[in-house]
């Protein structure tokens, strides 16, 4: 079995991601990694970083808004500081975890990029691409997808969007207009998200080098979770009620097979963006398996992260 070493995990302070810490700093001795928790600075970061650490786990809080790139930024140079000092053991697992959807797609990252997708892909591309060369292999890089990106019944039940792919350049750019576009726009514009998150799991496992497996976890549909709290009302209470039907997933449920993800011998052969449904290795559906679309993507965000880090460097000269 592989040393643990260390987990670096963002959106560790609520559901999925909190639930995932506490499984991973709940495990026994050998088999508990050292945590680097990404998140917002504050008292949830606080409050499950004491957590873990009472399960055990040697634990860092990095402070970090996901919407500013800056910020993305400075925590990997952060994580990059501790590694060299010795200050945690080595890198060997990064779980793309925390994840948004804006209830309006006019709103605009400290970067000037639509919300929901610079916090679900272009805030972990800059944290990935800034960390490839510090992991010590063999090493994983879990995404946290979705299936939203294709319809099916329920989701059509659900008014849930399918995924409507623009080049990625689009994507990026938040609305316009005075009036706010509206649920439906906002759910496309997560759908987009996740999609993106496929193609850029596939692209980057051909970037990365052998050492680095990268993979896809989708939690299942978790009703009631915050990932919707910008949602109207009416809609969040609906979610509430349809989260305690049996088998629905929920973070508790969800949070450990995340944490597996990143630990467990079991996954250890994943890579390419393989594509897990809580517990069940899935093939994604063709639309998530597309060359052109995939490095087209790559090549968008090196472009979009780029701007960002000129306009960042430009404004620190003023």
């Amino acid at each position: 079995m592989t040393e643990p070493g260390t987990v670096l995990i963002t959106g560790p302070t609520r559901n999925l991601g909190r639930h995932a810490v506490l499984a991973m700093a709940g495990r026994p001795d050998g088999q508990r990694p050292d945590l680097l928790l990404v998140g917002r600075a504050g008292r949830d970061l606080t409050a499950v970083a004491g957590e873990a650490r009472a399960l055990g786990a040697h634990v860092h809080e990095i402070g970090c808004d996901l919407a500013s790139l800056a910020d993305v930024r400075a925590a990997a140079a952060t994580v990059r500081g501790l590694l060299a000092d010795g200050a945690v053991r080595p890198l060997r697992a990064l779980v793309a975890n925390a994840g948004t959807m804006s209830a309006d797609t006019r709103r605009a990252s400290a970067d000037g990029y639509e919300l929901t997708f610079a916090v679900n892909h272009l805030a972990h591309a800059q944290l990935i691409g800034d960390l490839l060369t510090s992991f010590t292999a063999p090493a994983r890089v879990v995404l946290v997808g979705s299936n939203t990106y294709q319809a099916n019944f329920w989701r059509k039940l659900l008014r849930v969007p399918e995924a409507k792919w623009a080049d990625p350049a689009e994507l990026a750019r938040p609305a316009g207009g005075e009036q706010a576009p509206g649920m439906a726009a906002s759910g496309v514009a997560y759908s987009n998200a996740k999609l993106a998150i496929l193609y850029y799991a596939h692209e980057l496992q051909r970037q990365a080098g052998p050492g680095i497996t990268v993979s896809v976890f989708e939690p299942g549909w978790m009703p009631g979770t915050a990932l919707g709290r910008g949602a109207p009302a009416a809609f969040q209470a609906m979610s509430r009620a349809l989260g305690r039907i049996p088998g629905v997933s929920t973070p508790q449920r969800s949070g450990p097979l995340l944490a597996a993800m990143a630990l467990d011998e079991k996954w250890a052969h994943l890579r390419a963006g393989a594509f897990v449904v809580k517990t069940k290795l899935t093939e994604a559906e063709p639309i998530a398996h597309d060359r052109a679309r995939e490095r087209r993507l790559w090549e968008a965000t090196a472009e979009l992260l780029d701007r960002a880090g000129a306009s960042s460097t430009r404004d620190g000269e003023l």
